[in-house]
């Protein structure tokens, strides 16, 4: 199955390398453009059937939207998964402070987080105050300034559902303690110079509008969404538009369809042009408010033009061709011998931040339970499904060789000695399991088919289990692309005495099963960090309402230490919980891991070079993007 993939896609890209050079539909744009450009534009190639026609950040959430409105407008923060710590955007600092607006700083500046706890453990009070100061020079694109009435705009219509038409924006602003209704404030947890009835904060004394503070819940991981999820709008665009309408409207017309297609953003780059086959970013240089260290521009190309391809391997034609530099997009293992063997081509092989998992059905609904869905509410059942995987082989078969085992308890380590990361947690390491002269992997096979025997010891002719006199037998929904790695799985299972197929998962497949829990198994990709545990443990393993939760877990004990967890106000404390919760998402078998994919991705060093990728980035990112160097 793996060489007839292979000579499948290998043969696929053959025939474009063959065809003619007509590779955008009805692109309009000299296919030598790029070749002859010695302007310092990036021509960027991405795939998808059509490119979208406006990039309001609240409603652009498919295909490139998302990425060209994080061009365009900022958040407050950027998170640095390295270190754990947030960055600067469009503001620049951010403090805990007392009840009175006082900052808690340790004396070399930093948040003094004993401090933090010691003041918010008590029952005083529902929130914690944090406080957020905004660059001094940054400006929207249309040149006015930004100011601290954007946030409070933008922070308040975003818990106000009658306005923003957007209920996204309510679980964005979930841990801030601020609502409100048709523009009236029910409960004020946002405070600026201009909206601060208590009289209690303390402002710039130079009357500067930069200043906001925040009541949020009394928990480390409350600012997270508020920081790095929430892009800010101008309140002069939208407050005007949002009177006597909804912010998010799905048959813009006037005005709001005006200004969805000509975004006014504080970001690095403007909206220059765009097209059915093409999208123009134009870089902001100096005048954004973020600047290289010598005070230049902080990106190094001028302009950045996606071009539309409506499959991948018209788009590596067009890399290969030399029609554009780098594409935005993650490749198969299975292209890498073919771009190392090209000249001017940079590869770039770095190690990836997701989790690949099996994840069963342990709970599904009552109208969607199967004889063969109840043996997944047993754990030891579950238990030899996940001793049966042998995550190094299918890294090698599958993926080439591009990849790293993942650990059960879903969490990757960033460094050798990650704070965050739990060894223990990673129960299937074949070193925890050699022994007797067998390997890793024979040992748990031999540990699985002990424990399927005290539970269904009768098999059929054909050595699988009978359970009730049925064979044990599941679907795997998936996509096309995972169909090799459901073939793997068959033989692993097979081991076992456990048969598995391929179901193909279709178009809408969370609408259509997952998000209903009608289906047995299925692949998802899981990345926890210290950014997202708080909201996304939540979604994985406790919520059942339309949430990463495809099995629909219900675990008590689970439940109640990630809300201890996301409760904690000490840091250490935080971080002891997080490695505790590792090891029992592990002994859950729940999300079985199968690999950790690395992330592959290519570009032209003829026009540009220093490219970088840090772990899960493709090339072009933002780092790229910041030491770019222009071919002489």
């Amino acid at each position: 199955m793996k060489q007839l993939l292979k000579k499948i896609t290998l043969a696929a890209l053959s025939c474009v390398l063959a065809f003619s050079a007509t590779f955008a539909a009805g692109c309009s744009t000299s296919i030598a453009e790029r070749r002859n450009d010695t302007s310092s534009t990036l021509y960027v190639g991405y795939v998808s059937s059509a490119f979208p026609t406006t990039f309001f950040p609240w409603s652009s959430r498919d295909g490139i939207a998302p990425t060209i409105a994080s061009f365009i407008y900022n958040t407050l923060f950027s998170m640095d998964t390295e270190t754990d710590e947030y960055t600067p955007s469009l503001a620049k600092d951010w403090c805990y402070t007392d009840l009175d607006g006082n900052e808690m700083r340790t004396p070399e500046g930093k948040i003094d987080y004993e401090e933090v706890e010691n003041y918010y453990s008590g029952d005083d009070t529902d929130y914690m105050v944090v406080k957020v100061t905004l660059h001094d020079n940054a400006t929207w694109s249309d040149g006015k300034k930004v100011t601290a009435e954007d946030v409070y705009y933008t922070f308040d219509i975003a818990t106000d559902n009658t306005r923003s038409g957007h209920a996204g924006a309510l679980a964005w602003t979930a841990d801030l303690l601020h609502s409100s209704k048709e523009g009236q404030f029910a409960q004020q947890g946002i405070f600026t110079r201009n909206h601060d009835d208590w009289g209690r904060y303390p402002y710039a004394e130079d009357g500067s509008d930069t200043v906001v503070y925040l009541h949020v819940k009394k928990a480390l991981g409350a600012v997270a969404m508020l920081f790095t999820t929430i892009l800010i709008l101008p309140e002069h665009i939208w407050a005007p538009l949002t009177e006597n309408g909804k912010l998010v409207q799905d048959n813009a017309t006037g005005e709001v369809l005006y200004q969805y297609e000509h975004p006014v953003g504080c970001g690095a780059w403007t909206l220059e042009e765009n097209s059915r086959q093409m999208i123009v970013l134009k870089n902001r240089g100096t005048d954004y408010h973020l600047k290289a260290e010598d005070g230049g521009a902080l990106y190094k190309v001028d302009k950045l033009k996606f071009m539309l391809y409506l499959e991948q391997n018209t788009a590596i034609y067009a890399l290969l061709k030399g029609h554009i530099d780098i594409l935005d997009a993650s490749m198969s293992a299975n292209y890498l011998r073919l771009f190392e063997q090209e000249e001017g081509i940079y590869v770039s092989n770095v190690t990836g931040t997701a989790s690949q998992t099996l994840v069963l059905n342990v709970n599904p609904q009552e109208q969607y339970k199967t004889p063969m869905r109840d043996l997944f509410a047993n754990p030891d059942f579950r238990k030899a499904i996940a001793l049966a995987i042998n995550q190094p082989d299918i890294i090698k078969s599958v993926l080439n060789g591009a990849g790293n085992t993942a650990s059960a308890g879903l969490m990757l380590p960033r460094t050798d000695n990650d704070p965050l990361y739990n060894p223990q947690s990673d129960i299937f390491a074949d070193a925890l399991w050699e022994g007797n002269g067998a390997s890793g992997y024979e040992n748990r096979v031999a540990e699985a088919n002990r424990i399927l025997d005290g539970l269904y010891p009768e098999k059929d002719g054909d050595g699988y289990r009978l359970a009730n006199g049925s064979r044990i037998f599941f679907e795997i929904l998936a996509n096309p692309g995972e169909l090799e790695l459901v073939s793997y799985l068959q033989q692993q299972f097979q081991k076992i005495g456990v048969e598995v197929e391929y179901k193909a998962e279709g178009s809408m497949a969370e609408d259509t099963y997952l998000f209903a829990g009608n289906f047995d198994m299925t692949f998802q990709a899981t990345i926890f960090s210290a950014a997202n545990v708080d909201t996304m443990y939540d979604s994985h393993f406790i919520s059942t309402s339309r949430s990463s939760n495809y099995g629909r877990l219900a675990d008590e004990a689970l439940t109640a230490k990630i809300e201890e967890m996301e409760s904690a106000l000490n840091e250490n404390v935080k971080y002891d919980l997080i490695r505790e919760i590792q090891t029992m998402i592990a002994e859950l078998y729940y999300k079985i891991p199968v690999y950790s994919s690395n992330v592959i991705s290519v570009a032209r060093n003829d026009r540009f070079t220093n490219y970088t990728a840090s772990a899960g980035e493709t090339v072009f990112n933002e780092d790229t993007l910041k030491q770019l160097e222009k071919v002489v």
